[in-house]
């Protein structure tokens, strides 16, 4: 977790109206230099901010759209140069992987991590690639280890995956990822050739993935725990013969969000209403970060984007438990109430994202007013909390975010510094496509909400 120095004590006290209002003058002020992004899991005083709500993916290609060219609503159309990312750090690295440079990719606060992605370290998944490699020579393999990682994982880590043939994956789209992997990946498997994929950094969504393709969970999937290795233990907590015998290796992180909700929620929803008829049964709908056990006895699980379609899909007089963010689930449930279905959280355990949560009102007007500082000239003046990817991991980053995007939709992307493809097109026609309400390119006027996600851009979604 990175530093964040305390503000100013006037703007903690300052009222949530006075911020809204603060922060809308100072959006004005920067018009079309300017493009705020919320991610789903954000509160609704953060979000009521947003040009464009969705997905971490969905919202760096968006944001690569708008800087390209279009700007924000009301623009000159020569686009927006600051981006700021109200989500977590390595989402603002993927937005700043996706826009060109001279564009600053701002976090409001920098402290604003994710746990899960901290998981994964660089240095650690080398040593591991290395102690997997030598064990499964030892006994004889002949194939090839392709790494996949969740694209909720730190820029070095796609860097990591790019370099050794591997790709990026979301939540919607791991299945087609993980079967492109088996499968040789960009070189086609050879006669007698075998290929394990080493699944980072999320346990549970390779897991999960891994039965939904047939694998068996108890002797086709292996935990890797780094932890271990460090405390001496060979192979992170494995053994040789596990990891010759397991097709899929995880990597031992996960969400600290969907780790609670836990199998006893959802035993405790079936038997309080063992009575009712079937169709008048709570539905569980959960987010496949979840642990193995709780999928399992969901009826449905899926994406962020699919969680959202499916309850806006919902009829009437339907009851539904969600396993997912708890503002996410509370600002759909404040919708699906005026269409008569019920939605609640699966579990009543506070189930927030602690770290998503460091990004407020005040740390946004701050940033704002710091900007504004800059586009003055005053003295001393510089942009606030830059994300900036290291060119290197920005190189390879981009060829395992490519790899995925050419399994799911045909989109170029905009990178820094020579990404693979150098192009200059955002994703699937940018934010015309993108279904939020405003007068430019699809994207909000100044002072309106967004009522619609972001993702439903291109059909690539979703952390």
């Amino acid at each position: 977790m990175l530093w964040q120095p305390a503000l100013d004590d006037d703007y903690l006290r300052l009222t949530p109206a006075e911020l809204g209002a603060r922060i809308s003058a100072r959006r004005r002020e920067l018009g079309a230099k300017l493009v705020i992004l919320g991610h789903h899991y954000q509160t609704d005083e953060v979000i009521q901010h947003a040009d464009f709500t969705g997905d971490s993916l969905k919202l760096s290609q968006l944001a690569a759209g708008q800087v390209g060219g279009g700007g924000a609503a009301g623009g000159d159309g020569d686009g927006a140069k600051y981006v700021i990312f109200c989500g977590v750090h390595f989402m603002a690295e993927t937005a700043d992987m996706l826009t060109p440079e001279g564009v600053r990719v701002i976090l409001p606060d920098m402290s604003a991590g994710c746990s899960m992605a901290d998981m994964a370290d660089y240095e650690e998944a080398v040593e591991a690639w290395g102690l997997i490699d030598a064990a499964l020579k030892g006994q004889g393999f002949k194939g090839r280890v392709i790494p996949v990682t969740y694209i909720n994982s730190t820029a070095a880590i796609k860097a990591f995956v790019g370099q050794r043939g591997g790709a990026v994956c979301t939540s919607s789209n791991a299945q087609f990822v993980m079967e492109w992997a088996l499968r040789g990946g960009d070189e086609p498997l050879k006669a007698g050739e075998r290929v394990k994929v080493l699944f980072l950094p999320d346990q549970h969504l390779g897991r999960n993935t891994s039965a939904k393709l047939g694998i068996e969970v108890a002797t086709g999937t292996v935990v890797y725990d780094p932890r271990k290795t460090a405390r001496g233990e060979p192979l992170g907590g494995a053994t040789p013969e596990q990891l010759m015998s397991a097709t899929t290796i995880l990597w031992a992180g996960h969400c600290s969000v969907h780790k609670l909700f836990k199998p006893e929620h959802v035993l405790a929803i079936r038997a309080a209403e063992a009575e009712l008829p079937r169709a008048e049964r709570t539905k569980v709908l959960v987010h496949p970060e979840c642990l193995r056990e709780v999928v399992e006895l969901a009826d449905l699980d899926g994406s962020t984007e699919f969680i959202i379609k499916t309850l806006r899909s919902a009829a009437p007089g339907s009851r539904w438990a969600v396993g997912t963010e708890v503002h996410l689930v509370m600002r759909e449930a404040a919708e699906a109430a005026k269409r008569g279905v019920s939605v609640r959280i699966l579990s009543e355990c506070q189930c927030l994202c602690t770290t998503m949560y460091r990004i407020d009102q005040p740390h946004v007007l701050w940033v704002l007013d710091e900007l504004a500082k800059v586009e003055l000239g005053v003295k001393g003046a510089r942009v606030p909390n830059v994300v900036s990817v290291h060119p290197e991991a920005r190189r390879w980053g981009l060829v395992a975010l490519e790899r995925m995007l050419r399994l799911s939709v045909p989109i170029e992307l905009l990178g820094k510094g020579g990404g693979a493809t150098g192009g200059a097109k955002a994703a699937g026609g940018g934010a015309e496509n993108s279904g939020a309400r405003g007068s430019r390119g699809g994207q909000r006027a100044r002072g309106e909400r967004p009522v619609e996600s972001a993702t439903a851009a291109a059909g690539v979604a979703e952390d």
